[in-house]
């Protein structure tokens, strides 16, 4: 049998790129042989984490549709018909794609419009409950459309879940072996005491100020609880969080508050979380549910208002509460989260629901969407 042949296209954020390498991880362990290539930007996460992964990245230049009048409306054909053109050439070197993934974004409408001039079957995955424009265009001629959440609207969507990244996997699976061995080399690699309560605080690479004050206001309540805090404030806003505190708690550092700009190994924090305060972006509903973790979600207050939507399904079922990001203050906290963080049998009621919500073979029910569109050669 022949070596196939995969083209991924995805890039620019970690939304797109996570399941990207969870899926070229996935078509690897089932088939070592597997040929892949990645499609992507010289800006974005990609340019580091795709080559790292050992995948062969193909740039493709970013061209955002002009939302106004000037002159990139003049220049947006050529640079266009120059984008389709990189992809076309990713796509038909090496004898041929077998298929095309796209994971939305800006390389991702070329690579649909090349794969179907070339007459290479498409599948899309969707990664927020309110898909972006590539994807909705993608979608209407794929031979097999993957969403993360059920209410999705894309024709001939199948329900795989997202897709989760290897470090998120192998957590699974061992909290799943074994959740007390995981969660004590977790914190023990963070410095924490694992028979005590964890709250993570984190909104993201860029954190979020909103979700910074507020739990870092509300510091001295949190802390009477017994819980430590592992506090991850986003590049560049580490300072701001340590005044907050300083003014919550007095001048000198409490030792079970712990606050860090970024966190490289995000999987340690997750292995001894008992509650997370956070965005609602689907990567980290979908992480937190797979893992079975409760949260406080505190959606984006900008965009298309997917955050909310995202968090919906796991809220619903009781794997977590949804507070809009106005709302969140430290009195918020003090009143709500501080209650449930002293409640350990309510977190781990939480932590059930959250699970039973969760997708745990996203990357598997994703890989066997490629299979039937390159086996039915649509």
């Amino acid at each position: 049998m022949a070596e196939r042949r995969v083209v991924l296209a995805g890039g620019g954020t970690a939304g797109h790129v996570n399941p990207l390498l969870a899926l070229a991880a996935e078509l690897r362990r089932r088939d070592p042989g597997t040929r892949l290539v990645a499609l992507g930007t010289a800006e974005g996460l990609e340019s580091t984490l795709v080559p790292a992964a050992g995948i062969d990245l193909v740039t493709v230049p970013r061209v955002p549709l002009p939302r106004r009048p000037s002159a990139d409306v003049l220049r947006f054909p050529g640079r266009w018909r120059r984008a389709v053109a990189v992809a076309a050439e990713a796509i038909a070197a090496d004898g041929g794609a077998d298929a095309v993934v796209g994971f939305g974004g800006y390389v991702a409408t070329p690579a649909y419009i090349a794969a179907r001039r070339a007459g290479v079957p498409v599948v899309v995955h969707e990664q927020n409950a309110r898909p972006g424009l590539a994807n909705r265009l993608g979608a209407r001629r794929a031979a097999e459309v993957g969403v993360t959440f059920p209410g999705t609207r894309l024709p001939g969507a199948t329900v795989t879940g997202l897709p989760l990244r290897p470090a998120i996997a192998d957590l699974v699976a061992a909290r799943e072996d074994d959740a007390a061995a995981a969660r004590r080399a977790g914190a023990e690699a963070l410095g924490l005491d694992p028979s005590r309560p964890v709250l993570l605080v984190t909104g993201g690479s860029l954190g979020a100020a909103r979700v910074n004050a507020a739990v870092a206001g509300a510091a001295a309540e949190v802390l009477a609880t017994g819980a430590q805090v592992l506090h991850l404030t986003g590049a560049g806003k580490d300072e701001d969080t340590r005044r907050d505190l300083a003014r919550a708690l007095g001048a000198q550092a409490h030792p079970d508050y712990h606050v860090l700009a970024y966190l490289e190994q995000m999987q340690h924090a997750l292995a001894c979380a008992d509650l997370v305060v956070g965005r609602a972006g689907a990567g980290t509903v979908c992480e937190l549910a797979a893992l079975g973790i409760p949260a406080v979600y505190v959606p984006l207050p900008i965009g298309n208002g997917e955050q909310r939507l995202n968090a919906a399904g796991v809220v619903e079922a009781g794997g977590g509460l949804l507070v809009a990001d106005e709302d969140l203050t430290p009195a918020w906290v003090v009143a709500t989260a501080v209650p449930l963080l002293a409640d350990p049998g309510r977190l781990a009621g939480m932590g059930e629901r959250a699970a039973g919500a969760g997708v745990r073979d996203g990357a598997a029910r994703l890989a066997d969407l490629v299979a039937r569109a390159i086996g039915e050669g649509r």
